[in-house]
């Protein structure tokens, strides 16, 4: 598994090269229900990204900025416990998911964004969900986990997403309170869902244009300019999820006979809030998420997890 993960590294640190001409960047992102309590260990328990995007020349007026981007991610899920010996236990899959993903981002000058991603990996066990969460906790003390013999088995992940945010008022004359609008659609073998909500940022300085903020990963310029800007900020955003299918809950869609599989709850709730600060070449957030009952049984219910992220500016 280290072997993978350095091989990761040095693929995404790689595509500096495609890209050497152009305004860049690199980071990390890191999920975990730890990062919000230390009991909670449940339901979408971790998650990895590693991205690295590059700026692009726009071909339009209406488009002040395009950005090119890659990521690679993996995303792991359990039950109610670990302790998931007794197959009476699991009230949700354990499940893990790999993916590629390819990305083109457009900002317009009406402070509209527009994210088109396409996806292509494994859920089950080519996703190697149970080898990293058992090496997690031999790592770091945890109490082993058990169930994983239970988990979804595999399938071809191939998705496609679809993303549009527009800055909607600016609620005063100083610049530092507005709401934005926002959409998702989610559209393939694992994941079929549409998400909407409104986002309420409050600078502690005066808010950056939906086109230079990191609220929409849009901090990268060709001149360097960024360097005399900073941003700093807390979000909130309450989102109505509608999901159609979910595999890591109901198994593929493809005749799957995995031993663990619940029909979902269709409409669901899902709060996400946190800082963001950007300084000359440095990113960083943490957010605090959380998602209502998913899975349709007497047992499921919401869950809260945490998010870690930093990114380098390399122009």
């Amino acid at each position: 598994m280290v072997k993978k993960c350095v091989f990761v590294l040095l693929l995404l640190f790689s595509l500096s090269t495609v890209a050497q001409n152009h305004a860049a960047e690199f980071g990390l992102i890191l999920d975990n229900d730890l990062y919000t309590s230390t009991v909670n260990d449940k339901y979408y328990t971790n998650g990895f990204e590693l991205y690295y995007r590059y700026l692009n020349a726009p071909k339009s007026e209406k488009v002040v900025k395009k950005i090119t981007e890659f990521r690679i991610a993996q995303y792991i899920y359990n039950p109610q416990t670990i302790r998931a010996e007794d197959f009476y236990v699991n009230d949700r899959p354990f499940a893990g998911v790999l993916f590629a993903e390819a990305g083109m981002h457009r900002f317009f000058t009406n402070e509209t964004v527009f994210k088109l991603n396409a996806q292509v990996g494994f859920m089950g066990p080519n996703a190697f969900g149970k080898q990293l969460q058992w090496q997690f906790h031999k790592t770091f003390g945890y109490d082993a986990v058990e169930g994983w013999q239970y988990q979804i088995h595999n399938a071809l992940l191939v998705q496609t997403e679809a993303f549009y945010g527009k800055k909607v008022i600016t609620l005063n004359p100083k610049n530092t309170i507005d709401i934005l609008a926002q959409a998702e659609v989610k559209v393939g073998t694992i994941w079929n869902e549409i998400t909407v909500g409104p986002v309420l940022r409050i600078g502690f300085k005066k808010l950056l244009s939906s086109s230079e903020s990191n609220l929409y990963d849009a901090s990268l310029r060709y001149d360097k300019k960024y360097r005399e800007s900073s941003e700093f900020y807390f979000f909130i955003s309450p989102k109505v999820n509608y999901q159609i299918y979910d595999a890591t809950i109901q198994g593929s869609l493809f005749q799957d006979k995995s031993p663990v599989i619940f029909p979902l709850i269709p409409f669901r709730f899902e709060g996400e809030a946190g800082l963001k600060y950007r300084k000359n070449n440095w990113n960083f957030h943490y957010t605090f998420n959380y998602t209502t009952q998913e899975a349709d049984n007497i047992v499921n219910k919401g869950y809260y997890y945490g998010s870690i992220g930093v990114g380098y500016l390399l122009n």
